[in-house]
C-alpha cells in the first residue's frame, strides 16, 4: 500500500490562477473543462492541485518522470473524485501496477487531499 497526502494554502491558488498559463501549466484540458463547467472557485482547484502533489508522494518518487498535466483530478456523475492518468504518468502507474483511490476536502483557507494507492 502507498499513501499520500498534501495541503495547500488556497490563497496561494489564487494568486496562481491569475497568472498567465498557470492553469495550462499544471491541469489537464479535462480538468480545466470541468472546472468551468462546474464553475468551480479556488479552494476546488486547490484541492485538485493537493491531489497531484499527493499522488506523487503516494508513487514516493515526488513529481519526476511525468507531468502534472498528465495526472487529473476528475469527479464521477455522483461527484466523487478520481484520478485519471495519461502519457508517461499513465506508464508509470501500468509499470507499478498500483491503483489509486483520492479523497479531498478544503476549509476556508485550505484544501487537503490524501491519496491511496494499492497492487
Amino acid at each position: 500500500m502507498k499513501v499520500g497526502i498534501d495541503t495547500v494554502d488556497i490563497k496561494r491558488i489564487e494568486e496562481l490562477i491569475n497568472k498567465e498559463r498557470f492553469l495550462e501549466r499544471v491541469f489537464s484540458e479535462d480538468e480545466i473543462a470541468e472546472f468551468k463547467k462546474r464553475n468551480e472557485k479556488a479552494e476546488h482547484i486547490a484541492a485538485a492541485f493537493a491531489a497531484k502533489e499527493a499522488f506523487s508522494k503516494a508513487l514516493g518518487t515526488g513529481i519526476a518522470g511525468f507531468k502534472l498535466t498528465e495526472v487529473s483530478l476528475l469527479h464521477s456523475d455522483n461527484g466523487k473524485p478520481f484520478l485519471q492518468f495519461s502519457g508517461k504518468a499513465l506508464s508509470i502507474v501500468k509499470e507499478k501496477g498500483l491503483l489509486f483511490d483520492v479523497s479531498i476536502t478544503h476549509t476556508d483557507t485550505f484544501a487537503t487531499a490524501i491519496v491511496i494507492g494499492w497492487c
